[in-house]
């Protein structure tokens, strides 16, 4: 019995007629692209894949193009309306042709697009990576650690090329206040399917040399505004948010904040208005030390007036005091002068007196004196003669009158 059997080729030509006749039309279909590449002729290379919603399981994977002149106006338009460009890793609804083909086998042509079920898709797993961080416990605490004063000490993660870099470093070097910023860039990639990693990374590199900054700023600019995904990504917000300095995010957001800006310390557009941000928390920082400065100085001031003022007083009184003793003493002295020169007189006209009655007895015993009134003093061997017995036979004596003296010879006596 001979076996009926068909050539590849036939097979392939049988299922790619059934194919065409059960998909005549475009259809829409919903799956995730695990694969994505631009190719330089303009044409786009995808894998769509779809998971088990249970056990996130493979259950189906297609190959996909989208050729150049479809995909130039699907891009746009996905771009304009989502705000990010297709990459992988994203849900889409787009409508398909299936194609089978002889050689390569079954793939889809991608046709057209719809922009809104892919943010519908974004948009809820934006809030269960929001609502995973918040079970975390994470959400306030990078936003929680207070901004060091000063903050001058900044590691920077972006591209060393990046134009927003420089306007960063520009605005910190050219402040007008005169500060100084001292700063280190840590490069990363800001753009890509790389970029979660490679920021991740950078965070780590700082976080090994921590002590040496104050704060943290991711900064971006100059690349496309739709690639911003990574900056909605689980991993890297939980990185930030658990980050033990203070992260400044400038990455250039223009419509809602990403998540990674929810997280971190302070959100701000554009890489200048993160050097703004840093240079008026200096100003900040200098009018409270200023401030501190001048209460300072006032209490200072006021104190050392009051105790001006308290020697001041103290010296007036300890003056009036000396001048109020002083007076006392001189009025006690002028008192005890007067009393002396008082008792001095009284002790001279007493001495006086005493002299004047000495005086006059002196005088009333003047031997002259009493010469003139007829007495005469005798002496024998020159002392007064009081007594006979103070002569004998022989001895002169003299006879003193007050017109003159005489000498005699005492004799013996002569009887009658």
């Amino acid at each position: 019995m001979k076996i009926k059997s068909y050539s590849l080729y036939e097979l392939t030509q049988h299922i790619n007629r059934i194919f065409k006749v059960n998909f005549e039309e475009p259809i829409w279909i919903r799956a995730e692209i695990s694969e994505f590449r631009e190719n330089p002729n303009g044409h786009c290379y995808l894998e769509f894949v779809e998971k088990d919603t249970a056990t996130d399981t493979l259950i189906a994977k297609i190959k996909a193009t989208i050729w150049a002149q479809t995909y130039h106006m699907l891009k746009s338009y996905f771009e304009s309306n989502t705000g990010q460009p297709l990459r992988a890793g994203i849900s889409i609804l787009v409508a398909v042709t299936v194609d089978f083909h002889d050689v390569y086998g079954l793939s889809l042509n991608v046709k057209d697009i719809d922009p809104t079920y892919t943010l519908g898709e974004l948009a809820k797993r934006r809030q269960a990576i929001i609502h995973q961080l918040e079970a975390d416990g994470v959400m306030e605490m990078n936003k929680s650690i207070n901004l060091p004063v000063p903050a001058n000490r900044i590691a920077i993660i972006s591209s060393a090329t990046a134009a927003g870099y420089e306007d960063f470093c520009n605005q910190l070097d050219n402040n007008t206040s005169g500060f100084i910023f001292y700063k280190k860039l840590f490069p990363a990639l800001m753009q890509g399917d790389q970029a979660e990693t490679s920021i991740i990374n950078a965070l780590d590199t700082i976080f090994e040399h921590v002590d040496l900054f104050d704060v943290v700023v991711i900064i971006r600019g100059g690349g496309a505004t739709t690639d911003l995904s990574c900056f909605d990504a689980y991993d890297l917000a939980l990185h930030c948010a658990q980050f033990p300095l203070p992260i400044i995010a400038g990455i250039g957001h223009q419509r809602d904040l990403s998540i990674v800006d929810m997280v971190v310390h302070t959100s701000v557009k554009t890489p200048t208005a993160a050097a703004t941000f840093l240079i008026e928390a200096m100003e900040g920082a200098k009018g409270k030390l200023t401030d501190t400065y001048n209460a300072i100085y006032h209490l200072l001031r006021n104190k050392l007036n009051n105790q001006q003022q308290r020697i001041s007083d103290i010296s007036w009184k300890i003056k009036h005091a000396l001048l109020n003793k002083t007076a006392s003493k001189k009025i006690f002295l002028e008192r005890q002068n007067a009393r002396l020169i008082q008792a001095v007189r009284l002790a001279v006209n007493q001495q006086k007196n005493k002299l004047e009655l000495l005086s006059k007895e002196i005088e009333h015993r003047n031997p002259i004196k009493l010469l003139e009134k007829g007495f005469s003093i005798t002496t024998v061997n020159g002392k007064k003669l009081l007594s006979v017995s103070q002569v004998k036979q022989g001895d002169i004596i003299k006879t003193y009158l007050k017109d003159g003296e005489i000498q005699s010879e005492v004799i013996p006596d002569i009887e009658p």
